[in-house]
């Protein structure tokens, strides 16, 4: 799992590729409507999305009518376990402070005269 999160890290690391998800956030679309919205070349734009689909982020449906156009939407795994692991990062964080809490809490306090 760590390394599909390592890729998952890695795609996002980039505006360009987060801007893309959040395109698709809203609904599919077809590769040409996100570099229109993104005002991206379409070389860019194939490299942005290449980098998406290996890492697992999105995928690609054919559309009926048309075989050569295709949509794009996320998959959801991928960000089930970003979204996993970065619960388990909070929790740790959570614990420590609760550890320190009842550690403040248990110190008596010195009075100053």
């Amino acid at each position: 799992m760590r390394a599909d999160l390592d890729q998952t890290l890695t795609a996002l690391a980039d505006p360009a590729r987060r801007a893309i998800v959040e395109l698709l956030r809203e609904r599919p679309l077809r590769p040409s409507e996100v570099a229109d919205v993104l005002d991206m070349s379409r070389p860019a734009m194939s490299r942005h999305l290449r980098i998406l689909r290996t890492s697992g982020l999105i995928e690609e449906e054919m559309i009926e009518h048309d075989a050569r156009s295709r949509l794009l939407q996320l998959r959801r795994k991928p960000f089930t376990q970003l979204r996993n692991w970065v619960d388990e990062i909070e929790s740790f964080w959570a614990d420590q402070l609760e550890a320190f809490k009842a550690h403040a809490e248990r110190v008596p306090k010195k009075r100053r005269i």
